[in-house]
């Protein structure tokens, strides 16, 4: 029978001498428990219809979820304590309501360990994944687009993967950040020929734990400015880094197929000092 903690890869001895502990190949064990969690999370077709629901209308609260299920209210929170253990979904209060948003970095990640070694069956992903993400409907009282990731890293090398020019390089897809990090200056990126690729203005500056700035894509056709949030949480030996994107279908920019894809290279160069080569479609 498997033994402790989820997501623990331990096994009791049939001669009663102990536990075994088999040794995965692969950089850490809890990266395997993780999928594991994941993999178990959408086994389940209610959970999967659950994230469905998500997909197609983010940021709805237990009972919306609720409406269309057919099963207790009890029943479906069990559901979306499994996917939030997972990491699948990610909640925010807003007053006394509580509003769940599907969490497409887990997926991100999954593909990068599991199918990147294989090109064509990843640019298959991403481009499923793209199609199903640019296809969601616009919710109109809660616009927010959230995204979560667990990196093993500290808190003042996220933070400086943030803000040095020389890192987001190599994640965002080649754009040095430029900034003086003081509230009300500018804050933007530059392509390889100096380019402004996004643009945008410091609001809010918390070294190591919240960045705040506004978001305006100079490709996208009749864009408004909108908000962005940082936010490094430590947790033991891994940060959890949280993305908000407020009103962010009024930058009309395709943020939710870009941000996925920038977090997968920024958790793959802080933990494995490698950038991604994903195919971009």
């Amino acid at each position: 029978m498997p033994m402790g903690r989820r997501g623990d890869f331990r096994f009791t001895r049939a001669d009663g001498l102990g536990d075994i502990v088999p040794r995965l190949t692969g950089d850490h064990l809890v990266t395997y428990g993780r999928d594991v969690d994941i993999f178990k999370a959408l086994s389940d077709p209610t959970r999967r219809q659950l994230l469905d629901s998500l997909r197609d209308r983010d940021g709805q609260t237990l009972t919306d979820l609720e409406a269309g299920l057919g099963m207790t209210r009890f029943g479906v929170m069990k559901h979306l304590r499994v996917l939030e253990e997972a990491g699948l979904v990610v909640t925010k209060r807003a007053g006394r309501f509580k509003y769940h948003y599907l969490n497409a970095a887990p997926i991100q990640e999954v593909a990068d360990r599991w199918i990147a070694p294989y090109a064509k069956p990843l640019a298959r992903f991403a481009l499923d994944l793209k199609t199903t993400l640019e296809n969601r409907q616009k919710m109109a009282d809660k616009p927010d687009f959230v995204l979560q990731t667990y990196i093993r890293t500290t808190p003042a090398a996220l933070w400086d993967a943030l803000v040095n020019p020389e890192l987001t390089q190599q994640y965002y897809y080649g754009g040095k950040v430029q900034t003086d990090l003081k509230v009300g200056s500018r804050f933007f990126y530059t392509g390889p020929q100096n380019e402004v690729m996004l643009d945008g203005e410091l609001i809010e500056v918390t070294p190591e734990k919240r960045l705040v700035s506004t978001f305006m894509p100079p490709w996208a056709e009749n864009p408004q400015p909108t908000r962005v949030v940082f936010e490094i949480e430590q947790m033991g030996d891994v940060c959890k880094l949280t993305i908000t994107h407020h009103d962010y279908e009024k930058a009309n920019a395709g943020v939710e197929t870009g941000w996925p894809i920038i977090t997968a290279g920024l958790k793959s160069l802080l933990e494995t000092g490698r950038s991604l080569d994903i195919p971009i479609m």
